[in-house]
Order: structure tokens, then C-alpha cells, then sequence
């Protein structure tokens, strides 16, 4: 070893002793008599001191030439410090140097490696290797490492098996857009990389290893945002012999575990929503449960105190739903229409809002004062359940829509009054999904999750009858601080169940025999009942390190154009390459 210590591990119990340290220069301090040096590497950093008069003047030339960054080998006496530094682990000692050496000399890096840098996002994307030199970086990375083990000894504790699926996988219609890979020695044919490994952790339920788990790598071709990257990790699981309440109670102890043993919190016990009951007074299918500010219907199929007054908006919306922002009655006019232009932004598209305010007095002040009476508005506020200083927040529309728009406005009103601390923790359960949506574009049925989740067993007569709309299906997502951080379901074991459901899904039995022919010729041979679901790890690593974006924690990690601007990919290949893969040059 070039070194007898790291730049974390040195204290007073080391001082007399003779040590060799090795790293990077943070930085220089040359006061003429004496000159320190603060070397890092990854487990902190120690002080070096050289003195005039004292230290050989090698040693002192050689420390006066040294660069930020500069890789060094140095060799001295630990010693007490004078001036300590409490700020850092081996602030009480420094190393007085006998001899120093330059390993590598450095350019003068972009930006300051610094735990606060002067480097904008791109520029530490494109050298992002030394981006990973700084504490909080690596802090994050150390995290990820953190998790992944104890996700492991979690599954290893529950009998799971730590089982890798291929990459190189076939391509299907289903979910986002693959990847693909041109095949070279099957030219005019392509392999796709795994959007998850979903058939083949069926396929080992089918072959018995009961419970297999994965720490994969995943791959979607699809838009990117802060929480979104082209390739991905998934905390992949399955079990087998299990139902619903098996899966959640086993994968509740696995999240309850990781926030013990990382962050030191025993997180209560997940509550359950359905999701039924989140897009009715949440407007999402992911609340965010941290505070409450639960939807009210004015106006919706079970309730109308709105229509017939006059006041056009509302009596042609089918909609007319609100939230009660306690205590915010005093807002300004100024606030309001800070409010009001949120909504209307492009993104989220409402028309207006409409506000009810619940003074002081309890007396009531509304933005259409003059199309409902005191009585009227009295109504509504009891519907809130408002009190004085209460400012009530409406907005109209058709259904969902208006729903999300309003989902938008709670979060941002979250924000606001400080309701979204991300400290504060507040884990659930949705389940009860629909099996199908309706995508208008295409005029047909599609699967919510993928088309291997099983319906209520209630519902099947649904699937019979074609009464899509109407089938729940046995899924279940994780919700923390309103992120889905993994979700799966119990799985469609029988082969005529799973025909029956790609027939729904528009599939001719050609199709379904070319694309999935595999799977349905496994479960003729013995399948068992099995469930399970995958967690998106990224997005857990980003909840618990306290960030919105994944890209902290992922160690090179893509821009929002799917971009690795620092080795420049995605990039051409060359015609020779093209030739042997059959492939037409794009122009």
C-alpha cells in the first residue's frame, strides 16, 4: 500500500507516530514561515504542515509548486494541533511533513470542488468524474451503497434468491417505447433491452425457486424529467403460493427496515387508500399524505349546491370541487392572483378560480358574491368544514380533469405554508386499481400496469361480459410524500385467464402466441399462484438523501435530453459497423 492511513481516521491516539498519507490538494495556505496543505480523498481530509527552518527545503519547494487537485504521497509525524478544528473528524491533529511527492499534477479543475461549487449543472455533467469528488456527491453514492445492502439482507433474512435475467430480451408492444439492439449475426432482427425483468421473474415462479429478487438495471426509451432517467434501477421482486396481503405485509417490513437502519426512524404502519377513493379527494393516484387539505364536491354526480344561480361557469361544469387552505383568509389580493395564474399556466390549464374566504367574524367574502346568497355560501363553507380565517380554493371542469388541476394547486398550497417537509415521512398503500384504461388516441383498451396482473376474482365476470371499465385489478403502489417509489401486483397464472386477457387488450391469437407464446406454454406446466412488485431505486435513494432528482444518486448518470454529454453519447458508428449490422446509413 502506498499509504498507512486514510485522510478520515487520524486523532490524538496517533500522535509520535509516523505516518504516510494519500490524496488530492483541497488547498494551499503559504504564510512565508509556515505552509499548510489540506489533502482529501474520500474519507476526509488531515491538515499537512511544513515550517521554514524545519522541514527540508525539497519538502518546502515541492509543497509551494502544488496545484488544487494535485495527487500527492506525503510522509511525517502526527502532532497536536495548535489552532484545532472542530468542524472535521482530524481537526485535534495535523501531520508535520518530512517528505512529499507528486504522484499526478492536475490542471486547474472547471469549478472548485467544494461541497458548495461554483459549477453549473451542464459543466458538472460534462466532467462529471470530478464532480463525484465532492462530499455531497459522494455522500449520496455512499447512501445508494448503503441501501442496496441492506435491501439485500432484508430479502436474504426472507428466504429470496438473488437471481440475474438477461439484458439482450424481445421486443413487445406493451408499456413504453424499447430499446433496440440490431443483431449482427441475425441480421434485419433486433433484441430490445428489458423495460423489467416481468416474464422472466414469472417464468422462475414457474420453475419454483418461490421468492427471487434483483437489483436490475432497466431501460425505457421515453421523455425525461427530474425523476426519470433512460436506464434505471428496480429492486425486482416475486414471490410465489401468496396473495395481495402477503406482498404488502412482507414489502411494508422491507421499507420499514431500510428507514430504521439508514435513517434511524421506525415509520409507522403504511395506511391503505383505494384508488377510488384517491382520485376523489385527492386528484391523483399518488397523494401526497403528508397534510390534509382533502377535496370537497360542490358539484359532482352525488351533489350539486351550485347549479341554478346564474353563474354560468359553474352551472356547465360537471365538476365544481375545492380544498380548505386553513388559516390563509388574509391573503392578499396580490396572493390570489399569484394563485390564480398558477393554475392557468399551460401545464395545468384551468380557466379561473374562484375563492371563498371565512373572516375573522365568520362572516363569508367570495369572488361571485353576486351570484349566490349568504345562505348559499354558508352551505359551502359548512361542506368544508371552514372556520374563521379559512380561505377556500375552487375550481370547475370535467371530472378528472379538473381533479388533477386541482391535485396541482393542493401540492403548490403544500409548498407554500411549509406542509411538505421533506424530514416528515407519510408512507400508504393505493390499491384496488382499475385493470384497464381507455385511450381515447387509439380507440381501445389499455392495461393500467401490464397485461399480466390478475382482476379481482369478483370482477372477472367483467372480462366476460367486456364491461372493461368496470374490472379492479389486484395492484398495489407504494406511495411515500407523494411518490411512487414501486408498486406490482398478484399475477395472472392460468393460460386461459391470460388469453382471455390479451384478447381484451386487442391481441389475435397469433399475436399473443408470436409475442408471449413462451409464458403461455409455462403456465401449462404447472404455474403457481405468485405476485410480487418492484420498487424504482433511484427514487427511493433520492426520498431518503432529501432531493427531487435521481440524478444526484446515480453515478453517471443521462441529461434531460437521454445525453451523456461526458463520454458524448448517444453517438454515430462507423460505416463499417453499419455494414455488418445490415444497416442502412441515416443521412
Amino acid at each position: 500500500m502506498l499509504r498507512t492511513h486514510n485522510n478520515g481516521e487520524l486523532r490524538l491516539s496517533n500522535v509520535g507516530q509516523t505516518v504516510t498519507l494519500c490524496g488530492w490538494v483541497q488547498r494551499t495556505r503559504d504564510k512565508g514561515g509556515m505552509i499548510w496543505v489540506d489533502l482529501r480523498d474520500r474519507f476526509g481530509i488531515t491538515q499537512l504542515m511544513l515550517e521554514e527552518g524545519q522541514s527540508s527545503k525539497e519538502a518546502l519547494a515541492t509543497t509551494r509548486s502544488l496545484g488544487r487537485e494535485f495527487v500527492v504521497s506525503a510522509t511525517g509525524t502526527v502532532v497536536e494541533r495548535l489552532s484545532k478544528n472542530d468542524k472535521i473528524p482530524t481537526g485535534d491533529v495535523e501531520v508535520k511533513i518530512d517528505t512529499i511527492t507528486i504522484l499526478n499534477p492536475a490542471k486547474l479543475p472547471p469549478f472548485l470542488i467544494e461541497d458548495i461549487t461554483d459549477g453549473g449543472d451542464d459543466l458538472r455533467m460534462k466532467y462529471r468524474y470530478l464532480d463525484l469528488r465532492r462530499n455531497p456527491v459522494r455522500e449520496n453514492l455512499i447512501l445508494r451503497h448503503k441501501m442496496a445492502q441492506q435491501v439485500r439482507s432484508y430479502l436474504d433474512s426472507q428466504n429470496f434468491i438473488e437471481v440475474e435475467t438477461p439484458v439482450l430480451i424481445k421486443s413487445t408492444p406493451e408499456g413504453a417505447r424499447d430499446f433496440v439492439v440490431p443483431s449482427r449475426m441475425n441480421p434485419g432482427e433486433f433484441y430490445a433491452l428489458p423495460q423489467s425483468p416481468q416474464t422472466f421473474k414469472q417464468l422462475l415462479m414457474v420453475s419454483g425457486f418461490d421468492r427471487y429478487f434483483q437489483i436490475v438495471k432497466c431501460f425505457r426509451d421515453e421523455d425525461l424529467r427530474a425523476d426519470r432517467q433512460p436506464e434505471f434501477t428496480q429492486i425486482d421482486c416475486e414471490m410465489s403460493f401468496v396473495e395481495q396481503e402477503d406482498v404488502l405485509q412482507l414489502f411494508e417490513g422491507l421499507i420499514r427496515h431500510l428507514f430504521k437502519t439508514i435513517k434511524g426512524i421506525d415509520l409507522p404502519e403504511l395506511t391503505r387508500m383505494t384508488y377510488a377513493h384517491a382520485m376523489k379527494y385527492y386528484g391523483s393516484d399518488k397523494p401526497d399524505i403528508r397534510f390534509g387539505m382533502q377535496f370537497v364536491e360542490l358539484k359532482s354526480e352525488e351533489v350539486d349546491l351550485t347549479s341554478g344561480k346564474g353563474f354560468p361557469v359553474f352551472d356547465g361544469a360537471s365538476t365544481v370541487v375545492g380544498i380548505n387552505a386553513k388559516g390563509c383568509a388574509d391573503y392578499t389580493r396580490k396572493q390570489v392572483d399569484e394563485l390564480t395564474e398558477f393554475v392557468k399556466r399551460p401545464q395545468i390549464g384551468a380557466k379561473g378560480l374562484v375563492y371563498l374566504r371565512c373572516m375573522a367574524d365568520g362572516s363569508l367574502k367570495s369572488s361571485i358574491d353576486k351570484f349566490y346568497s349568504p345562505e348559499d355560501l354558508k352551505t359551502w363553507a359548512e361542506a368544508f368544514g371552514a372556520e374563521p380565517g379559512d380561505l377556500m380554493l375552487i375550481l370547475c371542469g370535467e371530472g378528472d380533469k379538473a381533479r388533477k388541476q386541482l391535485n396541482d394547486l393542493r401540492l403548490e398550497m403544500g409548498n407554500r405554508l411549509g406542509l411538505r417537509d421533506p424530514e416528515k415521512f407519510a408512507a400508504h398503500w393505493v390499491i384496488d386499481f382499475p385493470l384497464f384504461e381507455y385511450g381515447e388516441e387509439d380507440d381501445r383498451w389499455f392495461a393500467m400496469h401490464h397485461p399480466f396482473t390478475s382482476p379481482k376474482p369478483e370482477d372477472i365476470q367483467f372480462l366476460e361480459s367486456g364491461d372493461f371499465g368496470k374490472i379492479r385489478a389486484n395492484a398495489y403502489d407504494m406511495v411515500i410524500n407523494g411518490v411512487e417509489i414501486g408498486g406490482g401486483s398478484i399475477r395472472i397464472f392460468q393460460k386461459d385467464l391470460q388469453a382471455k386477457m390479451f384478447e381484451a387488450l386487442g391481441f389475435s391469437d397469433e399475436e399473443a402466441k408470436h409475442q408471449f407464446g413462451f409464458l403461455m406454454d409455462a403456465f401449462e406446466y404447472g404455474a403457481p399462484p405468485h405476485g410480487g412488485l418492484a420498487f424504482g431505486f433511484d427514487r427511493i435513494c433520492s426520498l431518503f438523501g432529501g432531493s427531487d432528482s435521481i440524478r444526484d444518486f446515480i453515478a453517471f448518470p443521462k441529461n434531460n435530453s437521454g445525453r451523456d454529454v461526458m463520454i458524448d453519447a448517444p453517438s454515430s458508428i462507423d460505416a463499417k459497423q453499419m455494414d455488418e449490422l445490415k444497416i442502412k446509413t441515416v443521412l
